[in-house]
């Protein structure tokens, strides 16, 4: 229990006939970093807004350090929280913003200044301390909400698609400044995420689909549990290209978005197999080592942007 900063118990929340969290359960070891991956609908949110203590679940337990969910007080002194949209006050300045935020956790005088500066020197901030966030970058404004999260010295960051609306090098190093949170201070943390990028860097990943947990581990041993290389096949016919290569080579193709999916050791051979085999049938054929939405695909059998493009119909 000492090494745990949070255990999720049988965690379950429904909103009216709709299940968005069925039986979830984990821990997160202290200098994590820990990703909720799913697609949107998947549930992350929702956990994310329990564990922020901003959502009382319907059912099931989780602690934080020890302390339970159903004592918020106590929860919030170990979190810092960035959220998905931006929490800052456009006109104030860099500075401002983090002193207003001090305030409310007790912060006075030399206590707060000293952490002000502390912050704004460890994330490149300090010569624009003096700017209103209005006049800043997307990836400046980013870096200020996770300054202000980190005033009060938290155990324990809560970050909801926190590189969203960045571009890639804002991202690249947002995320590099969030290892080095982890790998110097030993800060705990947690983000949800669809970015399949994003959570090739956590250290492991839960991934959720329809509210629930289908797998959990870091994210090479999830790729390594897919099997081989993975096979994809364009056809005009893909239920019968299904039947003759379960005929000729003993194995189940699985049809994904109208393709059919292998996963093989030594793919390369297995794709001139089937060329040679059934040259009218395939029109494109691709291989390549598993990648997260690989793993996704084996877990639940739909792929992960479908699942992302379906959920923002609804």
């Amino acid at each position: 229990m000492e090494t745990e900063a949070i255990r999720v118990e049988g965690l379950r929340h429904v909103y009216g006939s709709r299940r968005a969290l069925n039986q979830v359960s984990f821990t997160v070891t202290r200098g994590e970093m820990f990703g909720l991956l799913g697609p949107n609908g998947g549930g992350k949110t929702t956990l994310f807004k329990i564990l922020a203590t901003l959502l009382r679940p319907s059912g099931g337990a989780a602690f934080v350090f020890g302390d339970p969910l159903s004592l918020p007080d106590a929860v919030r002194r170990h979190l810092g929280v960035v959220f998905q949209h931006p929490s800052l006050d456009g006109k104030l300045t860099v500075a401002e913003n983090l002193v207003c935020h001090g305030h409310l956790y007790g912060l006075h005088g030399a206590r707060l200044r000293q952490r002000t500066q502390t912050v704004l020197q460890r994330l490149g901030l300090a010569d624009r301390a003096a700017d209103r966030v209005e006049t800043l970058s997307g990836g400046l404004q980013r870096r200020t909400e996770l300054a202000k999260a980190l005033l009060h010295q938290p155990p324990l960051l809560l970050l909801d698609e926190p590189s969203i609306g960045l571009d890639p090098n804002a991202r690249r190093d947002f995320l590099q400044y969030l290892r080095q949170l982890r790998e110097q201070e030993g800060v705990t943390i947690v983000l949800t995420t669809h970015d399949l990028d994003e959570a090739e860097r956590c250290d492991r990943i839960a991934i959720l689909h329809q509210g629930n947990l289908v797998s959990i581990g870091a994210p090479a041993e999830l790729k390594a549990r897919v099997g081989g290389d993975v096979v994809v096949m364009q056809t005009q016919d893909p239920g019968a290209l299904r039947q003759k290569i379960r005929r000729r080579f003993g194995c189940d193709a699985a049809v994904v978005d109208g393709t059919l999916r292998v996963e093989r050791p030594h793919g390369h051979e297995f794709v001139r197999d089937v060329v040679e085999a059934f040259p009218t049938d395939v029109t494109l054929v691709t291989y390549g080592k598993p990648t997260l939405e690989d793993v996704f695909i084996h877990l639940t059998g739909h792929r992960f942007w479908s699942e992302e493009q379906e959920s923002k119909r609804q």
